[in-house]
Formats: structure tokens, sequence, C-alpha cells
């Protein structure tokens, strides 16, 4: 049971850390680089699937993290613990920080797009390297704690 749910999470955790970084190199440039117009538009294309799947694969690592931890014993324990925590980490950037953003542009309209418009993509961008260096850690962490298993 543990070496399952010990592949589980390392498919969650690379999962969750190859889809941020892969946004992070690849998609965010071209978000920044298009015109306000295409950026919403394409905005509000990306996000149908990412929105719908991505919570549940980073709940489902944290939870297998978290029941790796409380069953393992000295170093383990503690990277599993960290790898938790870093994954939560995570969770809580997406949910309080890009989500809340995601939600205004899918809102935003062509009309919302004139000069007083406030582009979110900075910030956006931003939260989603925090999220990231979590995600890459997270995974880090629980791989040396299976290895170390």
């Amino acid at each position: 049971m543990l070496e399952t749910m010990s592949v589980a999470v390392l498919v969650g955790t690379g999962l969750v850390a190859g889809v941020l970084f892969a946004v992070a190199v690849s998609v965010v440039p071209a978000l920044i680089a298009m015109t306000p117009e295409r950026y919403v538009a394409t905005h509000k294309l990306l996000g149908r699937r990412y929105d719908r799947i991505m919570p549940f694969v980073v709940a489902g690592s944290v939870l297998v993290d978290l029941v790796l931890a409380l069953r393992a014993d000295g170093a383990p324990r503690l990277l599993f613990g960290a790898a938790v925590l870093c994954m939560a980490g995570v969770a809580v950037v997406s949910q309080t920080r890009n989500v809340p953003i995601n939600r205004r542009v899918k809102a935003t309209g062509p009309a919302d797009l004139g000069p007083d418009w406030q582009d979110p993509r900075p910030q956006w961008r931003d939260w989603h390297l925090v999220r990231t260096c979590c995600a890459l850690a997270g995974c880090t962490l629980t791989a040396a704690a299976v290895v170390l298993s």
C-alpha cells in the first residue's frame, strides 16, 4: 500500500510542478505579449480545463503526502511534512490569489478594456511564480522522502 501511495504522490506532485512550470515558461510570456483583447479571450479559453482538474490533483497530493508523513519516521517524515506545507502553499496561493484574478478576467467584457483597465497579468504572473516554486519544492521534497523511505 505504501508503495502505491508513493507512486501516486510522485505522479501528483510531479504533474502539478510540471504543469505550473510549463505555464510559467511558455504560457505566461505569451499572454503578456498579447493585446488586452486577445489576452482576455485567450485566458478565458485556457482556464476551462485547468480550473476543473488541478485543485483535485493538488488536494490529492497534499492528502497522500500527509498520510505518508504520518506513517514515516525520521528524515522521510520531515520531508513528507515539508512537502505537505509546500503543496498546501500551492493550494492557498491558487485559491486566494490566482483564482480571484481568473474570475475577474472571465467576467471582463470588451467594454471593460478601455484606458482605465487594470491589467492583471503582472500580479497573476507573480503569484503564479510563487505557487510554481512551492510545487517544485513539494515535488522535490516528496521525491527525496520516497527515496529515503
